[in-house]
């Protein structure tokens, strides 16, 4: 059966205004079944603080392509020629000639063009690509349009931080229009050679019972989306595909607790009974901790948030000066998961 999506990029202002970038499942709740890999939400988008057009369209069908590998025929509609095309056809001249174009100049946008051409190559299915018209009525092409600008909207306010794939980031800060550029301090430590790029990319467990890839809970992943700060969750929309933007984010480089605390002696009596294990190993100290702890990012920022508490079972790093009445204000104090 075939897989079709959307794709889609956007830059308010082009060229160098903020960007965005979204694909789109055609299918509902498609998350988990052969050929996707990703979520039940069934889309992903991302964006900069600036950027391009083309620089967006490309991210869009790389992270469409890597969203869905296995043998499943994967169609992929788009309204860029140009974005097909780098996909399908001058590639193969642009390899032959080392990567310059019919003007002997570097490719534009290479790290990005060679990642799809790898993806392409290497995925166990057919991949085909269609021109949709933009803006023409056509569902799929409307939604990624939306979530594309919707992003590019909010890293504009500075409500999200910018999420590319790393082709991406590297593209753009190798463009014109680098200069000025926001870039998150996990992917800058990607770039510096400081981290893996896997860090950057939602991880995947595997279900027990079949054995096949599922989403990781947000407990269970390693490399979240994160935002600087909250935004306000959009109402679903009944008659989409998917739900518009607002929902998944950007990210930030720390998973951190920023609220005040209270301690207080407890009793011997009140040490972890045998059902509920200790989450640090180590003599006990007697005290407790009460009231209320914000963390952040908060579970919504994760693309796998599904509407319910998420269950937590770690501990925290704490180091300051508890007053008289027992009260030690936490910022920044790192939880760690058990």
């Amino acid at each position: 059966m075939t897989i079709t999506i959307s794709t889609d990029g956007s830059a308010l202002g082009n060229p160098n205004g903020p960007m965005g970038w979204a694909w789109a499942d055609h299918a509902k709740n498609a998350g988990g079944t052969e050929g996707h890999h990703h979520d039940e939400r069934g889309y992903d988008h991302g964006g900069a603080t600036n950027g391009t057009n083309q620089i967006g369209e490309l991210c869009a069908v790389l992270e469409a392509l890597r969203a869905h590998p296995g043998a499943e025929p994967l169609l992929i509609e788009s309204d860029s020629q140009y974005a097909i095309n780098c996909s399908t056809k001058w590639v193969k001249g642009w390899k032959r000639n080392g990567w310059r174009n019919s003007q002997k100049k570097p490719v534009k946008n290479v790290e990005l063009i060679k990642a799809i051409d790898a993806e392409i190559a290497k995925r166990e299915g057919p991949v085909d690509f269609r021109w949709v018209k933009g803006h023409a009525g056509n569902v799929g092409n409307e939604l990624v349009d939306e979530l594309a600008r919707g992003y590019a909207t909010d890293c504009r306010s500075g409500a999200k931080d910018g999420y590319l794939p790393i082709e991406g980031w590297q593209s753009l800060l190798h463009s014109d229009y680098a200069e000025g550029t926001d870039v998150p301090p996990d992917v800058q430590l990607v770039l510096e050679g400081k981290a893996s790029a896997d860090s950057l990319r939602p991880q995947y467990a595997v279900d027990e019972a079949t054995g096949d890839d599922k989403p990781a809970t947000t407990a269970e992943t390693t490399a979240e989306h994160r935002v600087k700060q909250p935004v306000k969750q959009s109402e679903q929309r009944d008659d989409a595909v998917l739900p518009p933007s607002d929902e998944l984010f950007g990210r930030t480089q720390h998973t951190n607790v920023d609220n005040a605390a209270t301690a207080t002696s407890l009793p011997q009596s009140a040490a972890p009974s045998p059902s509920r294990p200790a989450a640090h190993v180590g003599a006990s100290s007697g005290l407790r901790v009460s009231g209320d702890l914000v963390f952040s990012p908060a579970p919504k920022t994760s693309p796998y948030f599904t509407g319910e508490p998420m269950h937590i079972h770690g501990f925290l790093e704490v180091e300051g000066y508890v007053d008289g009445d027992g009260n030690l204000h936490l910022v920044n104090a790192p939880f760690t998961r058990r």
